[in-house]
């Protein structure tokens, strides 16, 4: 059952051909929201979902923004959590643009084009855009510093770079998906917990329609502390599982599961694995160390099901 849907005047007087995207959970994505800005605000509307959250101060500011919003605004709020892939879902069922711009609620765009260059992208025909990540704007404090040198490494790659392999550079924090695309492939719901539902339906999409890639980066803020990132790995053990059961062509070619296979051959191997874990959480130990230690870990978790 979802509870009553908040609307702005504005919503009722565009005909939109983009629609942004933005779902949230026990985060306010009210610092987003500020910075979005559109020289035609007539081209798009931004539908927002609070998945569950229960939060009545972010309920209550958010409400308040979209109220005085020059821009389209609807908001839908969930009694209780869906999770990432019913929650996009629902949204695109909400939206009425020809494109749909998918934003977490934690990236903050680089400059005030980004929107603009999206809307320029969706008067196009492409079917699925990636814009990229970056670390522009993000907190550089010691608490972050392994994720931002992990990040910095495999997440915050050049258009360029991420076209050799266009499907494993599809994340939903800052992509654009043709209405039609999303209508004929749609997130599997069946990925709980976190993790690898954007991969994998990237993974569906480049087969039928290909993935483009472009340089509209927008900064991820939303960076975790080393145990944070480490109970993720810990509940994506299964999404990756079933990635593997349906695309392992596509996904054997990738370091994390190459990774996983040489470690599946060590012995006692669940007894060496929180020992890793270990050194990741060290704050005693050298940074780089700390990150290798993270993605063996990660490997290691994912040994179990390759």
């Amino acid at each position: 059952m979802i509870q009553p849907i908040l609307r702005n005047a504005a919503f009722t007087t565009v005909n939109p051909r983009l629609s942004v995207l933005i779902p949230f959970y026990k985060e306010s994505p009210l610092p987003l929201l500020r910075v979005l800005t559109t020289r035609d605000p007539q081209a798009l509307e931004i539908i927002l979902i609070d998945d569950g959250s229960g939060m009545a101060d972010i309920t209550a500011e958010v409400s308040a923004f979209i109220s005085q919003s020059p821009l389209a605004c609807e908001l839908i709020t969930l009694p209780a959590n869906e999770g990432r892939a019913r929650g996009r879902n629902r949204l695109t069922s909400a939206a009425r643009g020809a494109y749909f711009l998918f934003l977490d609620a934690d990236m903050l765009p680089d400059d005030s084009g980004f929107l603009d260059r999206w809307r320029d992208q969706a008067d196009g025909l492409s079917a699925v855009v990636f814009g990229g990540f970056s670390l522009l704007q993000a907190p550089a404090t010691r608490a972050f510093a392994v994720h931002r040198m992990m990040a910095g490494q495999s997440d915050c790659l050049s258009a360029d770079t991420r076209r050799l392999h266009p499907e494993k550079y599809v994340f939903t924090s800052n992509l654009l998906v043709r209405r039609d695309v999303f209508e004929a492939e749609g997130f599997d719901a069946s990925f709980t917990g976190w993790g690898w539902e954007d991969t994998e339906w990237g993974m569906r999409v480049a087969a039928r329609y290909g993935v483009g890639h472009i340089d509209n980066t927008a900064t991820h803020m939303g960076l975790d502390t080393p145990e944070t990132l480490a109970r993720k790995y810990e509940q994506s053990v299964g999404n990756f599982a079933r990635v593997i059961a349906r695309h392992e062509a596509v996904v054997s070619q990738y370091p994390s599961y190459k990774a996983a296979k040489l470690l599946k051959r060590v012995p006692l191997l669940g007894v060496v694995r929180p020992l890793i874990k270990g050194v990741s959480l060290s704050p005693l130990a050298p940074l780089k160390l700390r990150a290798f230690a993270l993605r063996l870990y990660r490997a290691a978790l994912y040994a179990q099901v390759v």
